[in-house]
């Protein structure tokens, strides 16, 4: 272990002792609690810099340093090295500090000539100064990030107030984004902080980033997270669809543990204080006029140049990050939400009033559905059994025939509307006897066999004949099958119609007439 470095300010006494008070080396070590060698050593650096107390006094501790310390040091011999480079250069996949090491070698062995002859570190001392080089950039614990590895998500805290007429009718939330490495910075303003909000704006960032990270870690809020837990926490079934949407992968960071994404938490940060700040005493009506105002400051903000760093967010973003990311999906990402439920004996599933079929195999179990703005999926254990356009009309049903029993199959074929248009073929009177057919049930389904028996009379008795008995029994007031076979069975339909008129009783005397018995 190596020993502690003494104080400047105590080998500052040791010289005025020394050259001032004329001390010896043995008075000056008891009197400070230093060994006689080190007051010694330090003595002999100051004559050999050529000062005397005047000089020392007029130094800082600093700057006195320097001048004690710098005919020893061998580490002007050294090159230097690029640190901010290498930094960013260690973000890259695969770069270790080894590899920096041999590059850096290499470097300093090309440019080395007699009148520069500067030798290289030793891996040991390139990384010492490489670490000491990474704690003046932060004093928190350091995070290795890999290229394009991790999106970094999380809220503002700070709204932006949305008014119409002087009355605010609501809050604008800013989503922020930040890439692990580059720290390239997405700002976007929703209306409200729901899952739908958070997924939503989070498939705007990968499009804004042009790739999809192989990780994105929110924090733990309860529209993403089921149950937060240190160690397996549980995602909603809109978030894992969301992955797998995107090929990747969503790990929230542990509860009440913002230094677990720093980047997004400086982002915010940056974002509060060079966006927010400027729109303050702005006033907005809409999400969209906020997003409007948001996108030039953004764009500035990921263009202003590091403080300590070579480049900019976006310039970093541009090499390192952007090339190792993993394409975007070719179809869009559609908001998606999810409800178990089970078959009914009529092999369909509900979902708002709303009946879809689905393979009459899976009568009785439960079953997922994946709801989008537009479809209905039907899965089971994982697997797509069934797809239906989505429809709002409550009360109706939507079946494939296929999914129905073979025995049902040929019966849900038939309709109110095909029996009659089948009806209109034969005839006006067939077709109007079907529809009366159909009325006079408490439900069609009723009256679908009897339709079906009347149209099948026109193969043994011909169309002609069955629409002659449909107008007989249209006169007579009556539709039913029976009554209808019956006058083709007892060929009624082929009698002519009477052109004598009606027989009447003559007048007499024994025709005693109404007013007989009043």
């Amino acid at each position: 272990m190596p020993a502690l470095r003494i104080n400047m300010r105590k080998l500052k006494d040791a010289l005025r002792l020394k050259f001032e008070g004329g001390q010896s080396h043995q008075q000056i070590a008891g009197a400070l609690g230093l060994s006689k060698g080190v007051v010694t050593k330090y003595v002999g650096l100051a004559v050999a810099a050529g000062l005397d107390w005047p000089a020392i006094s007029a130094l800082d501790e600093a700057a006195l340093e320097r001048r004690l310390l710098a005919s020893s040091r061998a580490s002007q011999t050294y090159a230097q090295a690029d640190f901010g480079r290498l930094h960013q250069e260690l973000g890259r996949k695969g770069v270790t500090l080894m590899l920096l090491w041999e590059e850096y070698c290499a470097q300093v062995g090309d440019e080395h000539r007699a009148d520069w002859p500067l030798k290289p570190w030793r891996y040991s001392q390139f990384c010492e100064n490489y670490r000491q080089f990474a704690k003046r950039l932060k004093r928190s614990m350091r995070q290795v990030h890999r290229a394009g590895e991790k999106l970094f998500i999380d809220y503002a805290g700070p709204t932006l107030a949305l008014r119409v007429h002087g009355q605010e009718i609501g809050r604008a939330n800013l989503f922020v984004a930040a890439m692990g490495v580059s720290g390239y910075c997405f700002c976007l303003a929703t209306p409200a902080q729901t899952a739908r909000d958070w997924l939503g704006a989070t498939a705007q960032a990968l499009t804004f980033y042009g790739g999809v990270p192989q990780l994105i870690i929110p924090d733990n809020p309860r529209a993403l997270v089921t149950k937060a837990d240190r160690y397996e926490p549980l995602l909603t079934d809109s978030v894992q669809d969301f992955a797998r949407h995107y090929g990747c992968s969503v790990l929230p960071a542990r509860a009440y543990h913002p230094q677990d994404k720093p980047k997004v938490e400086l982002s915010v940060l940056l974002v509060e204080r060079w966006i927010l700040a400027r729109l303050r005493k702005h006033q907005f009506t809409s999400v969209e006029e906020v997003n409007d105002a948001i996108t030039p400051l953004l764009h500035w903000l990921n263009q202003r140049a590091f403080q300590k760093l070579p480049g900019s967010r976006a310039s970093v973003f541009a090499q390192i990050d952007a090339p190792a990311l993993m394409a975007l999906p070719l179809q869009p990402w559609e908001w998606a939400v999810f409800k178990t439920v089970r078959v009914h004996i009529d092999s369909h599933v509900e979902f708002e009033g709303h009946r879809y079929s689905v393979p009459n195999a899976l009568v009785g179990l439960a079953l997922e559905l994946r709801v989008t703005a537009h479809a209905v999926e039907v899965l089971h254990r994982g697997n797509r059994v069934a797809s239906h356009m989505r429809c709002a009309h409550k009360g109706s049903f939507t079946t494939v025939i296929e999914h129905l029993p073979e025995r049902h199959q040929h019966q849900a074929q038939w309709t109110p509307e095909r029996l009659i248009a089948w009806g209109a073929r034969i005839g006006v009177a067939c077709a109007a006897t079907v529809q009366k057919m159909l009325q006079r049930q408490p439900h069609p389904e009723h009256a679908y066999r009897a339709c079906l028996g009347l149209l099948s009379l026109s193969k043994r008795y011909g169309d002609a004949r069955l629409e002659a008995a449909c107008t007989l029994a249209l006169s007579l007031g009556t539709s039913k099958y029976t009554h209808i076979r019956d006058i083709l069975l007892n060929r009624r339909d082929l009698l002519q119609a009477s052109t004598t008129p009606e027989w009447t009783s003559p007048a007499h005397a024994h025709v005693r007439g109404a007013n007989y018995y009043q």
